[in-house]
């Protein structure tokens, strides 16, 4: 899966966790979680679940630890992934 595959179907798990004020077009690579786009502490939980189920893979409580940006769960994914 190329870097940009994995951002489009980042983005779409992410979409579904957005407030109403924040627009899927607000989603970029270097989008902080909470600080920009305002998910919620409680959905980021639910974003890594959804992003475990749909790349089959385990985050684990360090990786969650370094995931603040869009950039960092592709990071994260693709170091998974390969």
């Amino acid at each position: 899966m190329t870097e940009k595959e994995t951002y489009n179907k980042l983005k779409t798990i992410t979409n579904r966790y957005l407030p109403v004020d924040i627009s899927k077009e607000a989603i970029h690579i270097d989008s902080y979680l909470t600080n920009e786009l305002n998910i919620k502490s409680s959905n980021l939980v639910d974003i890594i679940l959804d992003v475990e189920d749909a790349f089959n893979i385990a985050i684990s409580n360090e990786d969650m630890n370094e995931l603040h940006a869009v950039r960092d769960a592709i990071r994260i994914i693709e170091g998974k992934t390969k």
